[in-house]
């Protein structure tokens, strides 16, 4: 395997560049030419930190999967909209535009995030195709285009089920409502879309389930074809539900949900 980091300037960063790492698997010598999908892991914090749970031991998950996996340190507070989408498009564009190079298939190239983190790669897949994002970097809107959404536990809606503190972050606390209904995510479902895989736990009082369904619903009637499971337990934050990401935390080793990222494995065999 190899590993590189790029750092990913665009412009409205306030706080520095965000960076993209680079898990790259070694070509095999009964394949040597073959295509691996790529993952862009995201993880959440709120758009004021990222988690570690929900980092390098999601890319390790994948990496066992015989995928390419990326992580993406992307711009939180005190950056707002659209700062984090652009960077999130770069990371895609790269990806893409040395898809030959690493091995990666170019048509499948999937982003996932967790909590604020699946708003982040949600908004990418409804955006890609506005002249805001693509047109900011300098990039085709085809170019940035994800081939599938992977959303976990996602902060979608900033209505009556929000998670208030996200969209603090992301657009301030004195956000109008115009601000806030351009990333109340349900709103902008579009039938040009990536498939979408999403999970969500109904205990989730954090980010409550209604976030997930809200999305859901919006994508049927866009004739978007998605995937949704939701597990009957789990607190906020559980990441991959097992001892390897609770930490200290037995309260976030959830057996059913484990099954989350077999799931997910499944789904991009059949894409």
């Amino acid at each position: 395997m190899k590993y590189e980091s790029w750092n990913i300037a665009v412009e409205g960063q306030k706080t520095g560049e965000a960076v993209l790492h680079g898990y790259l698997l070694d070509a095999i010598s009964v394949a040597p030419e073959k295509k691996r999908p790529a993952v862009i892991v995201c993880a959440g914090g709120g758009y004021a930190r990222r988690s570690d749970r929900e980092a390098e031991p999601v890319i390790l998950q994948f990496l066992s999967m015989g995928y390419h996996g990326f992580l993406l340190d992307y711009s939180v507070a005190p950056n707002r909209f659209p700062t984090s989408v652009r960077e999130l498009a770069l990371a895609v564009s790269m990806v893409r535009e040395h898809a030959e190079e690493w091995h990666v298939d170019p048509e499948k190239i999937f982003v996932c995030g967790f909590s604020a983190a699946g708003h982040l790669c949600c908004s990418l897949g409804e955006f890609w195709n506005q002249e805001f994002v693509y047109g900011a970097i300098g990039k085709t809107p085809e170019a940035i285009r994800p081939s599938g959404l992977i959303l976990c536990y996602p902060v979608i809606t900033a209505g009556g089920a929000a998670h208030r503190g996200s969209f603090d972050c992301l657009v301030g606390e004195q956000a109008t409502k115009e601000e806030l209904d351009q990333v109340s995510l349900e709103l902008h479902v579009h039938k040009d879309m990536p498939k979408t895989f999403i999970w969500h736990t109904y205990e989730d009082q954090a980010v409550p389930v209604e976030n997930s369904l809200y999305l859901a619903t919006a994508l049927r009637k866009a004739g978007v074809n998605f995937e949704l499971h939701i597990f009957p337990r789990g607190l906020h934050g559980s990441a991959l539900a097992n001892e390897e990401t609770s930490g200290i935390r037995q309260e976030l080793v959830i057996p059913a949900a484990q099954k989350w990222i077999e799931l997910v494995h499944t789904w991009i065999e059949e894409f």
